[in-house]
């Protein structure tokens, strides 16, 4: 890593744009390295100058850095000859107008390290899916290291390599977006209404998605959920799943199905089956079976036996905020699904929770379709729905206006807050029911993410105790 990445800044103007995580493990490794021209932060946040000497500091540097902030951080991005990239920051311009040459952490680190990463993308599922595969391996004693979108910057892991390590790497669609690698193995789980405010079409959305296998090589290989029509050099495994199932299994072609708790793959003239031991398992729910199904299916293909399979699935303990248990409280069962951020995933956790009598739904406004949702809601025997913030407000209105026929409609309630919310949930939900806070809404704006949400519900669930 170290040879490669001296060539990109050896004698170079560089610039690292964002100065979150990311940029600070980029600041860092390009210090220890060394060798450039000359080194700026640009970002559009004030940055404390105590943050960089404090990097300074740890690597035993003296030298002078440049500190461009504010709205016109990106004005001269051309004044360099490289710009590392954090994922997130929206160029000013389209990225093939710059002369500079613009790249981040990630696509370097691919660059080194492509043919070892596993490397999984999609709006839902990507980071259970990510961690369900690196407990197993870890579980089984493969040397494996675990990064991306999981909170942990590429370059922090590098000294962790060795020559057998398997890297299991989220992507989100923002560390995708102008990406010209792609990893030996790829996971596509699917594509929904997503990040629209970021991308503003979701063509745009689905071509930084698909770049996880646009540049694969032939003997490269990427599990795509089979709803996505999918082209590259590469070779597909489609992930199909429920009613598509049988029809599948006729196929003759390389394959990965699940129906309900019961998963078949289709390799090279072999068949593997295995039923999910569901009641052993900490994972709710058959979206949570499909996770599995692409664990099982890119774990079968580097060789993995079953027994070692089921151990690290057994074993495995979800993320939080993920149709996460938060207790039993005056004989209601409480569900955190903060992570809910669009309608499909709120669907789900109202499948999964068979005796769900209350719903809180809500959050910022991100322009999304609700109508599926909405006609979900009103054939369900959710007894309670509870609405909440931006969204709830527009869910509300679209059903008084759009939705004349929706069943119950006295089932609903507006709140204007969480606060608000919870306090009405425990006092509509009858004892033995369960209620589920599935948003289908983003955080921002009222919390500083899905984490903080779901633990302040938590908090106020537990405020009621007797």
């Amino acid at each position: 890593m170290k040879e490669l990445l001296k060539s990109y800044i050896n004698g170079k103007k560089v610039a690292v744009l964002g100065f979150g995580r990311e940029g600070k493990s980029t600041l860092k490794k390009l210090l220890q390295i060394g060798g450039f021209e000359k080194l700026d932060i640009l970002d559009l946040n004030y940055i404390k100058r105590e943050a960089v000497d404090e990097i300074l500091t740890e690597v035993n540097k003296n030298i002078s850095i440049t500190l461009i902030c504010g709205e016109n951080y990106q004005k001269n991005l051309d004044g360099y000859d490289i710009v590392i990239k954090s994922p997130g920051i929206v160029l000013d311009k389209n990225i093939d107008t710059y002369t500079c040459e613009i790249t981040s952490q990630t696509e370097i680190f691919f660059e080194k390290y492509k043919k070892q990463i596993i490397g999984i993308t999609g709006t839902k599922g990507k980071s259970t899916t990510t961690t369900l595969i690196y407990h197993i391996l870890k579980n089984a004693g493969y040397d494996t290291v675990l990064a991306g979108n999981i909170g942990i910057p590429a370059f922090d892991i590098e000294e962790d390599i060795h020559e057998n390590t398997t890297i299991v790497f989220e992507m989100s669609s923002h560390m995708l977006e102008y990406m010209k690698v792609s990893p030996h193995i790829g996971v596509l789980m699917n594509i929904y209404e997503e990040h629209l405010d970021h991308y503003g079409t979701m063509e745009k959305y689905i071509a930084a998605k698909k770049n996880i296998y646009l540049n694969q090589e032939q003997e490269d290989i990427c599990f795509i959920n089979s709803q996505i029509e999918d082209e590259s050099e590469s070779k597909h495994i489609p992930v199909v799943s429920g009613d598509f199932f049988e029809h599948a299994k006729t196929e003759d072609r390389d394959l990965l199905l699940i129906i309900h708790s019961h998963i078949e793959f289709k390799y090279e003239d072999k068949i593997y089956k295995y039923d999910i031991p569901k009641d052993d398992i900490k994972l709710v729910g058959e979206h949570n079976y499909f996770d599995v199904a692409v664990a099982y299916g890119i774990l079968k293909y580097i060789g993995m036996q079953d027994k070692d399979f089921e151990s690290g699935l057994v074993s495995y303990n979800p993320l939080p905020h993920r149709l996460q248990p938060i207790g039993v409280i005056n004989g209601v069962k409480y569900y955190d699904d903060s992570i809910s951020t669009i309608c499909d995933t709120t669907i789900n956790a109202l499948n999964s929770v068979g005796d769900a009598a209350t719903v809180l739904i809500g959050g910022m406004d991100r322009g999304i379709d609700y109508s599926e949702l909405i006609e979900y809601l009103s054939e369900s025997t959710v007894e309670n729905i509870i609405l909440m913030y931006e969204t709830g407000s527009r869910i509300y209105d679209e059903i008084k206006n759009k939705f004349p026929d929706f069943k119950n409609i006295e089932r609903i309630v507006r709140t204007s807050d969480l606060e608000e919310a919870v306090k009405v949930a425990v006092k509509v939900t009858k004892p033995g029911k369960s209620c589920v806070l599935s948003p289908a809404a983003a955080s921002y704006g009222y919390f500083k993410n899905f984490e903080e949400r779901g633990n302040r519900f938590s908090q106020l669930v537990n405020l009621y105790k007797k």
